[in-house]
This record gives C-alpha cells, structure tokens and sequence, in this order.
C-alpha cells in the first residue's frame, strides 16, 4: 500500500474556495470529532455539533463556519497517511467517513448503461460468459433508445409496452424508465468506511466491481447541503441470481466507502455543479492490472432533486438526516484474465475514486471476513460523547 500520500492528492481542484466538514478518530477520546478543514489543517467542530448529523441540520452553518474560531487538531497530511492500513489503532488521527448518525441510502439503476448491466446480470443469473452472449443480444434490441427516455413519461410507458412485447421487460427496467426509483438501504449508520480504508467483497463472490458515485448529504429537514464521493461496492454475481438478494450484494462490512470529505454547498458550489461532474475511477491490482473509468451526472435519468423526493417526504421522514448515493453509469466489461470473463476485483486492488470539485476517494480491496470487524455504533457513540461532555 502507498503511505506517502498529501493533502494536494485527494483534496479539489478548487480547494481554496471549497467548504470541506469530515469527521477524525481521535485516539486520546476514544472516539471520533466532526471537524473542518482549512489551509492544510483539521480543526475540531465538536463545540459547535457533536455529530456529522447535528452539525448538518444547523441554519446558515456556511455563515457560522466562516466566522468559527476553533482548535485545530493536525495536518491533515499527518491524518491521511495514518489512515492507510490496518495499524490504525496505533495512530493517534485518522479519517473516517464524513457520515455517522444518518441513513446510508443508495439509487440504483439511474442511467441507462448501467441500467441495461443490471438486465443482463438478471438473465446471466450472475453467469459471466451468459452475460457476454445476452450483451450483445439486448444490445441489438434495446439499442440506444433507452438513454433518451424521461421515466415515468408516456414515451417511457410506450416503450414498455414494446419491450414486454418482445419479451425482454425486466425488473431494472421498471425502475429504470418507469415513475419509481429504486432507493434502497445501502448499509446501517456508523457503518462506511472512509478514505484509506479497506472496502470488502465476498470471497464467495466471483463477480464484483466497485461503483463510483456522488452522493448527496441530506439533513432532517431535507434539505440537501452538500455531496461526497462514494464506493457502492456490488457483488454483480449474487444481485443477478436473484433481486431478493441485494442485501447480500450491497451489505457486508466495510461495503460502503465515502468521503474523503462533504463539500457544502455556497456561493461557489451547488447542485449545478454536481448535474455537471465528472467522476473518474481507476482499478490497480497487484497483479498489474489497470482499469479507468468514467460516470458522467449528465447523463443520469433522474435529478437529484427527485431522488431525494422519492426518498422522503411525508411517506418517510429521516430525523438524523441521510446520504444518499446517486447510481453510476460505469459497468466494467474489460477482461482481467481470461477473454469473456470481464471484470472482478481481487484482494488488495487500489480503487480511486476522483472529481475536480470534490476531490479523491482512495480505498484498497479485501475479502469483508477478513476486514477488521466494525464494532464502534451507535451505542458506542453516544456512550463515547457522554463521556466527553459533549451531550
């Protein structure tokens, strides 16, 4: 693993004007602090909120930020470098992910590249070499017909109905071109890792791939204040053999990877900004092996806006706050290997997720039995900051 990373290489192009909040393990407290990064530095926020979730839901906290006078902690650049690895015990900061209290919650089939992926996973049964010969079939059905549809729309319902007519009308379909999106439960609160972190597979899973995604931070009131970077890591095998098994595909430890920070927005950055990004990704293995990448938010079929909408509302209401993960376009097809077994991830892969606007997630590849357990919830937390004097 490389250790020698600085701040410069994971923070945005624009760092200067960017509002970035996080949250840092402290050793001496035994738990963690949301803080503010500012000149190269960490300072401590925990006066102002005790949790990523409280500090969200705070009015004109862009305004409060910008007048706070606060302790720092350390460099960041001393943070990052104790974040790689699996001494982090013995490290006195290291970086977490920018969510604690709030729900972790993921879209799923939001472009239409992706969306055609999970209709093929469904009749490959999670069989790779099916899955190449069913590519090209639907490929020459579907054509590129689907990337210029609004869901919901009566031109999505016509192609519905010819679709089903030639028989290949999927699940994802529905919720891909259809009035509702799939929003599901990515994993538990305090459950993501952050930058540096391990992010884990199944070792049963013979077919997986990261996600590169933007992901919104929404508070209680929902209202959407800022956006990270994140990894949905999936296991396309098991999601394809059966929709009943997303759980198995999404959930499992240290499954969920975001950050490095939450940019807020302000004046210089906003959801505008995000229906324009760019996110690269890119794959190193320790068997040489490169993969790039790129998820493009203008292609995405539903707006943010909408999907927080069909996330809360007085069907649903989320009282800590929640992050919501977008969906991507990128579905590797590249071979590793063999010709026609695509893509999989392997034990200690680099995957780095980047934007110029909100910098680069970095995280490494291990089998999730073998990641160190995830043990620090939300008991944990409270009983922590209790301690503290910060209740």
């Amino acid at each position: 693993m490389k250790n020698n990373f600085k701040a410069a290489d994971i923070l945005p192009e624009d760092v200067e004007h960017a509002l970035l909040v996080g949250r840092l393990w402290l050793a001496d407290a035994r738990g963690p602090s949301p803080v503010l990064y500012r000149s190269g530095d960490l300072f401590d926020l925990s006066k102002l909120a005790s949790t990523m979730s409280e500090l969200l839901d705070i009015d004109n906290l862009v305004e409060r930020l910008g007048d706070l006078e606060s302790t720092k902690i350390c460099a960041l650049d001393e943070a990052l470098n104790a974040s790689v690895g699996l001494n982090r015990t013995e490290k006195k900061y290291y970086l977490l992910s920018p969510f604690d209290l709030q729900a972790i919650k993921a879209c799923g089939v939001t472009f239409a590249a992706s969306m055609l992926e999970r209709v093929i996973e469904e009749r490959a049964g999670g069989d790779l070499e099916k899955a190449e010969i069913l590519r090209k079939e639907i490929t020459s059905v579907i054509g590129d017909e689907l990337s210029t549809i609004e869901p919901g729309s009566a031109s999505a319902l016509r192609l519905k109905e010819l679709l089903i007519s030639k028989g290949v009308w999927s699940q994802y379909l529905e919720v891909g071109i259809g009035p509702y999106a799939e929003v599901f439960t990515k994993c538990q609160p305090m459950s993501s890792v952050g930058w540096g972190s391990e992010v884990g597979i199944l070792s049963s899973s013979e077919w997986n791939n990261p996600e590169p995604e933007v992901v919104l931070a929404v508070n209680s009131k929902g209202k959407i204040v800022g956006a990270s970077l994140g990894n949905d890591v999936n296991l396309r095998d098991i999601e394809g053999r059966s929709a009943l098994l997303l759980g198995k595909a999404k959930d499992n430890n240290a499954s969920c990877a975001i950050g490095p920070f939450i940019r807020l927005f302000d004046k210089r950055f906003s959801l505008e900004d995000i229906a324009e990004a760019d996110l690269s990704l890119r794959v190193e293995g320790e068997d040489a092996f490169v993969m790039q990448g790129i998820s493009s938010m203008s292609k995405i079929s539903r707006s943010p806006q909408s999907l927080v909408a069909q996330t809360m509302g007085d069907f649903h209401q989320y009282p800590d706050g929640f992050a919501l993960f977008m969906g991507t376009m990128f579905a590797p097809v590249d071979d590793r290997g063999e010709k026609g077994k695509g893509f999989s991830h392997k034990s200690g892969d680099c995957v780095s997720i980047s934007s110029p606007s909100l910098g680069n997630l970095v995280n490494w590849v291990n089998y999730a039995e073998k990641i160190v357990p995830w043990t620090f919830g939300t008991q944990a937390l409270i009983k922590n900051l209790a301690a503290r004097g910060l209740l």
